[in-house]
């Protein structure tokens, strides 16, 4: 089974809602993934799904039940094959915490679309534009869904 953790700042908006799409299409690809998220900071600890997030997946037919924010562990590091961070502050702040054994591949989300492998995926908690958010994470799906199968 090839586990993925989406990490962002607080695990109410992008990680979430990554968590939610990529769910829904490895439940229809039919592929033996495990699926999480979880934040870099303690600040949303116990919440549920900001209310965009929740509209936004509401809006493409996506569940948000059971998207409790929660902090990423040190044991997520040995748990997960990838552990993939929404902008950079959130992949420098991965790999300070990453234990030096660890063999969690810890990578950007839009580092593996073409041409945008040094953007990040806005934060919508700031931006207020989660269709921006939404339509990045989907425009990565099927990059994922390649070097992850390759690498496996």
């Amino acid at each position: 089974m090839t586990k993925v953790l989406f990490v962002c700042l607080g695990n109410i908006c992008r990680s979430p809602m990554a968590e939610a799409i990529y769910k829904a299409e490895i439940a229809k690809r039919n592929l033996d993934w495990q699926i999480d998220s979880a934040a870099t900071s303690s600040w949303e600890v116990g919440h549920s799904a900001h209310p965009g997030t929740k509209k936004r997946l509401r809006q493409a037919d996506l569940s948000s039940e059971g998207l409790i924010s929660r902090q990423i562990t040190e044991a997520d590091f040995a748990k997960f094959d990838w552990i993939i961070g929404m902008d950079q502050s959130n992949v420098e702040t991965l790999q300070a915490l990453a234990p030096a054994d660890t063999n969690a591949k810890i990578r950007s989300y839009l580092s593996v679309v073409p041409g945008k492998e040094n953007a990040e995926v806005p934060d919508p908690y700031y931006t207020g534009d989660f269709e921006e958010t939404y339509q990045l994470l989907q425009e990565g799906i099927p990059f994922w869904l390649e070097v992850i199968s390759s690498e496996k």
